[in-house]
């Protein structure tokens, strides 16, 4: 599922491609992943001129030279890509703008759970879909106030998308590994120097993923990701990934608030 660091990594992809360029053409192959009526958003954007791009959680914004947004949203499976010959689509194209030099961008998504929509700003988007600060822009003290005298579990709470925009599933297990929490811990339990450190792990995390591009071989050996399979581990032939980096405890995965949870049952203890 394409996560904050992936959406960011989008977002440069397509900065370089579009940035002060005019679509020209608006290609639907399937309306299914418009949350817009198709003649609306062929209004919006032919014709228009991309003026910026911006991001804000999981939801990619092209800034228009109308004053409106085209907000990509990627679901579970959404991709984007350039190709300029219709043999060269890529499969599960669902959208595609053509630029005026012939270029075209593609929104892929094979399983259509992702969406395009218009909004009038990003701060307008922000406040119909309840959604926080972006997580890359959380302050120690937002963060603080968000923990303070809950008792909500605190991986749940880090899910909530109205604390902060884009911890997922693995970002938030991540986070809470390399601060040393447990995922279960009582969100509002945490001393001042917890809070420090958990708000420390979210921009290393973060940081770590976007320098990266989102290529889970990548990320340090000292990650817990790897736990996860998703992607071969850094060190062939090794399963070291399977135990803590640092106490080589074997990890642990359990449920928690109904999602896939890792963690290391030592250093993570439960207060």
């Amino acid at each position: 599922m394409p996560e904050l660091p992936e959406v960011e990594t989008y977002r440069r992809f397509l900065d370089e491609l579009l940035l002060h360029q005019t679509i020209v053409q608006l290609d639907v192959f399937d309306a299914h992943v418009l949350a817009e009526p198709e003649a609306a958003l062929r209004q919006a954007v032919v014709g228009a001129t991309v003026t910026g791009t911006r991001r804000l959680g999981k939801n990619l914004f092209l800034e228009l030279s109308t004053g409106r947004m085209l907000v990509l949203h990627f679901g579970m499976t959404g991709d984007v890509g350039a190709y300029r010959d219709e043999p060269d689509r890529p499969r599960f194209t669902r959208v595609a703008f053509e630029l005026a030099d012939g270029l075209r961008v593609a929104f892929i998504d094979p399983r259509k759970f992702g969406r395009l929509r218009l909004a009038d700003s990003v701060a307008d988007f922000q406040r119909q879909k309840k959604l926080g600060p972006d997580a890359l822009d959380l302050t120690l003290a937002e963060l603080q106030t968000a923990l303070r005298g809950r008792k909500t579990l605190l991986k749940p709470l880090l899910l909530d998308q109205r604390l902060a925009a884009g911890l997922g599933n693995w970002i938030v297990d991540e986070v809470l590994f390399q601060a040393r929490l447990h995922p279960e811990r009582v969100a509002g339990s945490l001393t001042p120097a917890e809070v420090a450190q958990l708000h420390a792990a979210i921009g290393l995390v973060l940081t770590t993923a976007i320098e990266a591009e989102a290529r889970y071989r990548q990320f340090p050996t000292s990650f817990l990701i790897h736990a996860r399979e998703w992607d071969a581990y850094p060190v062939p032939g090794s399963e070291a990934y399977k135990h803590c980096p640092t106490d080589q405890q074997a990890i642990v995965k359990k449920y928690v608030g109904g999602r896939a949870t890792y963690y290391c049952p030592v250093c993570q203890k439960e207060q």
